[in-house]
C-alpha cells in the first residue's frame, strides 16, 4: 500500500486533520510535541464509478482503492541536530512516497505557533532546512567513502553514483530540492536506495479557518501558492477542524454541511485525489457478483505487471486480459451488452492499463 507522511510544525493542525482521516480521537493537544509516535490511518479513495458498479453487480464485497496516510509527530527548527524528536522524525519520514505539509494559514491568538506569528513560508523553509540537512549529511558521507575509489577503479556503477551524488550535493547547497534535479534514469535508480526527503513528491496544505472555505484565498494562501508555483508544487485549501467535523457525519448529512459551507467537495477527498495524481497512480477494477473491487496501479504499467497487484501467480502465470473500458459498460449498459458490440477486448501482456478499465485476468495456476 503507497503511503503518505503528514508533517509540520505543532500546532498547524496536523494531528485534528488526522482525526478526520481516522475517526480516532488522536491527541491534539496546544503544545509541541503532541504526537510523539506515528500513526497510521488508511483511507478509501474516493470514486464514483465504484458507486456505479456496485448497483450494477450487486456484489457480497465492495472494496475501494485505499491509501495509507502516516501522522509524523512536529518538527521543530533543529531537528537534524537532535532537536525535539530530532532524527526520530527523519527515519519515520524516510519511509513514505510523498510528503503532505500542513502549513497554517489562519490567524488565531488563542493558538500557540511555535514559532510565534503566523508566517507560512518561513513554516515551509524551517522544515524545508531540516530536510535539506539531513539529505546532506548522507550524501558527503557516502562520497566520502565511494568518491576515491570510483575514481581510481574506474567502476561504471560507480561512477554514475558518484556523479549522482555529486549533483546532489550541489544542489543541496543550494538549498535546491532533490525532486527539482535533473537526474538521468541510470543516476535515479542508483540513488534510490537513500530515500532521499527532499527527492520525494510534495503538497502542501494550506489550514485555513471555517469562515474562509468559501471565500477568495487570504494574504497567507496566496504567498504560499506563490512559493509552491516555483517547484510546480501544489497547494490544497482545507479546514482541519472541519474536516475533522465531517468525518463524524453520515453521507447525507456529509453533503448538507458542505452546501451550508459552500464547497462543492471535501478538503479531504481533494487532498486523496491530488496524493493519487501526484504519484501517477490510476485504477483498474475487477467486477462480478461475488466482489467489486478497485486496484491502484502506477500510470505505464502493462496488463501482466497490473494482474501482479492481484497476485504474484497472476503475474508469473499471465495469458491474457480480458478487458472492458468503464465508459463503454455504462454506455452498455451490460457485459453482455459490450460483448454484442464487439467491444470486449483480448490483450496480451504488454498492453499498457488505461484508467477504468474493467479486467478478468486469465493465467495458468
Amino acid at each position: 500500500m503507497l503511503k503518505a507522511g503528514i508533517v509540520g510544525l505543532p500546532n498547524v493542525g496536523k494531528s485534528t486533520l488526522f482525526n478526520a482521516i481516522t475517526k480516532q480521537n488522536i491527541l491534539a493537544a496546544n503544545y509541541p510535541f503532541a504526537t510523539i509516535d506515528p500513526n497510521v490511518g488508511v483511507v478509501n479513495v474516493p470514486d464514483i464509478r465504484m458507486n456505479v458498479l456496485n448497483e450494477m453487480y450487486m456484489p457480497e464485497r465492495l472494496i475501494m482503492a485505499s491509501y495509507e496516510f502516516t501522522d509524523i509527530a512536529g518538527l521543530v527548527k533543529g531537528a537534524s541536530n537532535g532537536e525535539g524528536l530530532g532524527n526520530k522524525f527523519l527515519s519515520h519520514i524516510r519511509e513514505v512516497d510523498a510528503i503532505v505539509e500542513v502549513v497554517r494559514c489562519f490567524e488565531d491568538g488563542n493558538i500557540i505557533h511555535v514559532e510565534g506569528e503566523c508566517d507560512p513560508i518561513r513554516d515551509i523553509e524551517i522544515i524545508n532546512l531540516e530536510l535539506t540537512i539531513s539529505d546532506l549529511e548522507i550524501v558527503n558521507n557516502r562520497l566520502g567513502k565511494i568518491e576515491k575509489k570510483a575514481m581510481t577503479t574506474k567502476d561504471a556503477d560507480s561512477l554514475i553514483e558518484v556523479s549522482a551524488l555529486r549533483k546532489a550535493k550541489d544542489a543541496l547547497e543550494q538549498a535546491i530540492p532533490l525532486r527539482e534535479v535533473d537526474f538521468t534514469d541510470e543516476e535515479k535508480i542508483k540513488i534510490k536506495s537513500f530515500q532521499f526527503l527532499t527527492e520525494k513528491p510534495i503538497i502542501y496544505l494550506a489550514n485555513i479557518s471555517e469562515s474562509e472555505l468559501s471565500e477568495s484565498d487570504n494574504k497567507h494562501v496566496l504567498a504560499l501558492k506563490e512559493y509552491a508555483n516555483k517547484g510546480n508544487n501544489k497547494v490544497i485549501k482545507i479546514c482541519c477542524k472541519v474536516e475533522s467535523e465531517l468525518s463524524e457525519l453520515s453521507i447525507e448529512e456529509k453533503e448538507e454541511m458542505l452546501e451550508m459551507l459552500g464547497i462543492k467537495t471535501s478538503g479531504l477527498d481533494d487532498l486523496i485525489n491530488a496524493t493519487y495524481e501526484l504519484l501517477g497512480l490510476k485504477t483498474y477494477f475487477t467486477v462480478g457478483s461475488d466482489e467489486v473491487r478497485a486496484w491502484t496501479y502506477k500510470d505505464g504499467m502493462n496488463a501482466r505487471d497490473c494482474a501482479g497487484i492481484i497476485h504474484t501467480d497472476f503475474r508469473d502465470g499471465f495469458i491474457k486480459a480480458e478487458v472492458i473500458s468503464y465508459n463503454d459498460l455504462i454506455t452498455a449498459g451490460s457485459e453482455t451488452k459490450v460483448k454484442e458490440l464487439g467491444k470486449l477486448r483480448i490483450e496480451g501482456k504488454d498492453y499498457i492499463m488505461q484508467d477504468g478499465d474493467i479486467c478478468h485476468f486469465r493465467f495458468n495456476r
